[in-house]
């Protein structure tokens, strides 16, 4: 055997031990999304649908690539071969081939992610709990719509200190279990909703009100921010989510109540006052 043959065996080797030691590894077993196993109700379905989609268009690429390294190694030219070889056409069963395998794949992607879109949008009915998220520049306001509370928040602060900056972002309270509906709209330009270990965000667009539903399963802070280029300090427009108790989210309620923050922040303080339609903090997509 040539050396450079045995350097491609070793190095296919390699390649081979490396896949299947990673296979078990845990970012793997997610597609290298967050560690989001269980922290809603929808996220176990969205990582399944990426890990089957990448399995799937792996295992084409695969058979892509094995044809064309079958065909440049058998139809190689030859030493002492001159001119060119045949050539052919109007191949049928190839073109067929070619045409059949990718609308499958098309059709097939379309259908599991509609099934899988309709079960996430999928409205609930009879929330536990309703909140108001308001994005604004650049920083959001949160109504607790039950409790008839509120916090309005600043956009980050960074000082230069080595204080966490984390701790002292606008934080969304939700509690563990329940059922949650967000209702989401802007007071001045497009922004977007986005929790990231939920591997879900959606629009904010004026004097527009969409809704997110899902049940918060794993307690727990995670990182949110907006997730549409809205301005200047777009990065700056962070927040966090704490996933808690029964017992502690009441406490925080109490706590908003006590502090003065009782009622609801309203569309008096949109930007955007001339929009058709009305009140823009009484549009709903419904009405779109």
């Amino acid at each position: 055997m040539s050396k450079i043959r045995r350097r491609f065996s070793a190095l296919a080797l390699a390649s081979a031990a490396a896949l299947v030691l990673t296979g078990c590894s845990p970012e793997l077993e997610r597609g290298f999304l967050p560690d989001a196993w269980g922290v809603t109700n929808h996220t176990d379905r969205i990582i399944h649908l990426w890990n089957t989609s990448w399995i799937v268009l792996l295992a084409v690429g695969a058979l892509s690539w094995g044809l064309m390294a079958w065909a440049l190694i058998v139809y190689r030219r030859r030493k002492g071969e001159t001119g060119l070889p045949q050539q052919l056409r109007y191949n049928m069963p190839i073109e067929t081939l070619f045409t059949v395998i990718p609308l499958i794949l098309v059709v097939g992607f379309f259908a599991f992610t509609a099934r899988d879109m309709a079960a996430i949008e999928a409205k609930t009915e009879n929330p536990d709990v309703v909140i108001e998220v308001i994005g604004k520049q650049w920083s959001w306001d949160f109504n607790y719509v039950n409790d008839n509370v509120y916090f309005s928040g600043i956009q980050a602060q960074f000082t230069g200190d080595e204080e966490n900056i984390m701790e002292t972002l606008p934080t969304l309270y939700l509690p563990v279990g329940k059922t949650v509906q967000i209702d989401l709209t802007a007071r001045d330009v497009i922004h977007s909703f986005w929790v990231v270990d939920f591997l879900y965000k959606k629009d904010m667009f004026p004097g527009q009100t969409n809704h997110m539903y899902f049940t918060p399963l794993k307690e727990g802070t995670y990182v949110g921010k907006c997730a549409e280029l809205c301005g200047e300090y777009h990065s700056m427009m962070l927040f966090n989510v704490k996933v808690v108790s029964e017992a502690e989210y009441e406490a925080q309620m109490q706590a908003l109540a006590a502090a003065g923050n009782v009622g609801q922040l309203s569309g008096e303080y949109d930007r955007n006052q001339n929009l058709p339609g009305g009140d823009p903090s009484k549009r709903t997509d419904s009405e779109e």
